[in-house]
């Protein structure tokens, strides 16, 4: 392992990743809306050219695929990245340009900053700085592949990662996201939890009525109210038959994980003002259903009159937004099937199951996997302090593709924090925080390349 005492001067690296980062920031690479995806693909293929890889560009449902490759050695790490970016809106939240990274009390602010346009610019910095260690030479094989299409459920990937298989492999992957505790611990993840998203919808007639119809018409909104109320109790469990048959157990490792994760509550508390927590769980009932339990969430429910004042009308239709967060073994497809089957099951026949982009399924990495203890011990190294690890974020992403078709283990280790607002207004990160994804990159890939 290289100690982070031995490494060259770090500071002209991390300044032009600033620059990159600045640079990326202002395309607005927003996949939902198609925005500037094939200038965004553009510009990233520039900078990974630059620094001598080679750079393929592959058709994607929504955007390009880039699949990168530099180096040589007896280890390949993978690295996998995305550079689109969630819409920027409401605008008027921004306290500065969401497009134009912008320093600010310590912090750096901007859309993609954190999610993920400033870890792929943290990684090339330290990419950029390992070469200059080994005399210009990267000592291991680096094969990156980056997507457009993550904010919308990565629609292309799947399918790619499992047509080049042969092109992917490696010892481990380099997933896209991490972050640093309030404290300055690295927080590492090593799975991800699947997602569905979902729309319900519910029409009772062509045309908006009069409301004295409610005594002898149904009301769209309140047979919605009523099939998400049957769906969850008041502890967050799902209610519907069937649910969690599939649900793999965790493990005695995964278990003892737990053991050391600090409490996750007061930050949420503190950043986001958040005023309770379901059940009233504990420290140790948090960790253990963010890491290894499924959840129902609704984003959202829509119809009728919500403007100033009252209007009278019973509305002619309405639906809902949800989402299932899943974990390991969970089929998207089956969950479905049971919403179904339930909805019907409680008279809701009648209301309509969308499904929304594309799901995911679960995956999640042992801990005791060679890759993933050299992953540990360069943060524990790089950070000087012991990692915080999660068997498994809260959040989902495209991992399963890679431990399905590819059969690496997967670490997710970054440059987030918890007041980050990644997917909000005001998304940022810590300057201090890209610094050390830097130093951590370079300790990372220079000890790997020795394992």
């Amino acid at each position: 392992m290289t100690s982070p005492d031995r490494l060259p001067d770090l500071t002209p690296y991390i300044e032009q990743g600033r620059r990159d980062l600045a640079a990326l920031v202002a395309l607005e690479s927003v996949s939902a809306q198609g925005r500037m995806l094939p200038e965004t693909a553009d510009e990233v293929t520039r900078l990974l050219e630059a620094e001598g890889f080679t750079v393929r560009r592959f058709p994607g449902q929504v955007a390009p695929v880039l699949l990168a490759e530099a180096g040589e050695g007896p280890r390949t790490l993978l690295i996998y990245n995305h550079y689109d970016v969630q819409p920027e809106t409401p605008s008027e939240l921004w306290n500065t340009p969401p497009f134009v990274l912008t320093e600010a009390d310590g912090r750096l602010y901007g859309r993609g900053a954190s999610d993920d346009k400033g870890e792929f610019a943290a990684r090339l910095a330290a990419v950029r700085a390992l070469r200059s260690m080994h005399g210009g030479t990267l000592p291991l094989t680096i094969k990156w592949l980056i997507e457009g299409e993550e904010e919308v459920g990565s629609p292309s990937l799947a399918g790619f990662v499992e047509a080049h298989a042969a092109d992917l492999m490696a010892d481990g992957c380099w997933w896209e996201f991490g972050s640093v505790s309030d404290e300055g611990r690295p927080v590492v993840s090593l799975g991800l939890k699947g997602i569905i998203c979902l729309e319900l919808r519910c029409k009772v007639a062509d045309s908006d009525l009069h409301s004295s119809l409610g005594a002898v018409i149904d009301n769209p909104l309140y047979r919605l109210s009523r099939a998400i109320a049957s769906m969850r109790d008041d502890s967050g469990r799902v209610t519907i038959p069937g649910f969690y048959d599939a649900v793999r157990s965790p493990s005695e490792a995964d278990l003892q994980a737990l053991e050391s994760l600090p409490d996750a509550r007061p930050p949420l508390q503190h950043n986001y003002g958040v005023r309770g927590f379901l059940g009233n769980a504990d420290a140790r009932e948090v960790s253990r259903r963010s890491n290894f339990e499924p959840a129902l969430n609704v984003n959202g429910l829509h119809g009728g009159y919500g403007d100033a004042g009252s209007k009278t009308v019973l509305p002619a239709s309405g639906f809902a937004k949800i989402d299932f967060r899943l974990v390991p073994d969970q089929d998207p497809a089956e969950v479905v099937r049971l919403l179904r089957a339930h909805l019907n099951a409680q008279g809701l026949s009648d209301i309509e199951i969308v499904e929304l982009e594309s799901h995911e399924h679960a995956a999640r990495s042992d801990v005791a996997h060679p890759f993933v203890q050299t992953a540990l011990r360069a943060a524990r190294e790089s950070y000087g302090q012991e990692p915080v690890v999660h068997p498994s974020a809260g959040g989902s992403g495209p991992m399963h593709p890679f431990v399905e078709h590819l059969g690496v283990a997967c670490v997710a280790m970054g440059i987030g924090n918890v007041g980050g607002r990644v997917h909000a207004p005001n998304e940022n990160i810590r300057t201090e925080d890209f610094a050390s994804g830097v130093k951590f990159g370079v300790v990372f890939m220079d000890a790997l390349s020795r394992a």
